[in-house]
């Protein structure tokens, strides 16, 4: 496989959504990092990018489909005959929509020459798809896979990438869709072993994958013993998902208090009453492991809190008080991401934290509790929208 079409989700989804709508793309890559996610991100991208309410996103396996499912059925039309599409593809000729061709190497010879219409010219039996209707499509491209060798005429009508997911992609999505405790364990991972399928593995082997540990995340938490790893039930989960040694490790993990310190836990409870021992381990972690939680507490904050309670905004003020000064702006940057979209929770940040930041580059507090806004590059570069809200 050529390295150099090699992308990150990253620099897909950007390339990606730039290209003209008659574009197909084909993806390549090992199964578990997530092809068919990354084709539903890239459509609503699209989605909000060209204003299109409904962009239904319709995932045809076409390992699994006979030639009558693809090309429809003939019907008597006088003393003519003609073919009406299936269901799906008549959705796809009506509106617009991200028609994702998934497996097509896995597909008959009939199956991939139907597809190669649709490809080449967004077609298929007469029946145009919709002006705006992608096609995408996605195969797994390592010699371990039992899969039909594509033809080069196929394959020539695609813009073709092969896609290398790196670990800030996948943590990125996490954040939304795995628990905490596995995005930690991976995050806190120095070998790189633990999140993609590795390398020479023995055939039928259970091995971690990207989309292993989103299916062990959602087990763990239906069974409601994410949070209790010494339950036995916790480790005999893991071995069907991730396997043996990933499972030891993840064990391992899991039941060391110190690396289990969430977003709410700090701030909730980073001073609770007496009891400073979740400020005692923030304290005592290195930036590495500090820097991941502020990305715990900007993605609790901006996700479930409107406006810091008066609780809520000490924790939040002593938790940035004990960041290195680099730290601090860094937080502040991620509990204000969404600015004048969230005022009330911008403004509560600024109100408890603001003289923190401002202490980083030695510049007062004003006495109205708004502060001395200093010409300091990018982090207070919402203050117009601040001053224009209030108006």
């Amino acid at each position: 496989m050529a390295t150099t079409t090699a992308m990150t989700i990253k620099t897909f989804l950007k390339t990606a959504s730039l290209l003209p709508e008659e574009t197909s793309v084909l993806l390549r890559g090992d199964h578990g990092i997530g092809k068919s996610q990354v084709i539903r991100q890239l459509a609503s991208i699209i989605a909000t990018k060209e204003k299109i309410d409904d962009f239904e996103v319709i995932d045809r396996r076409l390992s699994q489909m006979s030639e009558g499912d693809m090309i429809g059925l003939p019907s008597v039309d006088g003393d003519v005959t003609k073919f009406n599409p299936p269901v799906w593809y008549r959705r796809a000729c009506d509106k617009p929509c991200c028609l994702f061709l998934d497996e097509l190497n896995r597909a008959t010879h009939e199956i991939m020459q139907a597809a190669f219409q649709i490809v080449l010219d967004h077609e298929l039996n007469g029946w145009k798809l919709h002006p705006q209707t992608r096609v995408y499509s996605a195969i797994n491209s390592s010699g371990t896979y039992t899969v039909n060798e594509m033809d080069p005429a196929l394959l020539d009508r695609f813009w073709c990438i092969d896609l290398r997911p790196d670990k800030s992609d996948w943590l990125e999505w996490a954040r939304e869709n795995v628990p905490e405790l596995i995005i930690d364990f991976i995050e806190h991972d120095t070998t790189d072993q633990w999140l993609d399928i590795p390398k020479n593995v023995e055939p039928g082997a259970v091995t971690t994958s990207r989309r292993s540990w989103e299916l062990l995340g959602n087990a763990l938490k239906r069974a409601e013993i994410i949070d209790e790893p010494n339950n036995p039930l916790f480790y005999s989960v893991c071995l069907g998902y991730v396997g043996v040694e990933a499972t030891i490790a993840f064990y391992e993990f899991a039941k060391s208090v110190d690396n289990r310190i969430t977003g709410e836990d700090i701030i909730d409870h980073y001073v609770d009453g007496d009891d400073s021992r979740v400020r005692n381990k923030v304290k005592c972690m290195g930036q590495e492991r500090q820097n991941g939680a502020i990305e715990k507490v900007a993605a609790h904050v901006t996700k479930n809190i409107e406006k810091l309670t008066d609780a809520q905004g000490e924790n939040l003020k002593k938790f940035m008080s004990d960041l290195p000064g680099e730290l601090r702006v860094s937080a502040w940057s991620k509990l204000t991401q969404h600015g004048i979209e969230k005022i009330e929770l911008a403004k509560s940040v600024h109100k408890y934290c603001g003289a923190a930041i401002l202490d980083v580059f030695g510049v007062p507090m004003g006495p109205a509790g708004v502060g001395v806004i200093p010409q300091i590059p990018s982090i207070f570069a919402k203050g117009k929208d601040f001053q224009n809200h209030k108006k």
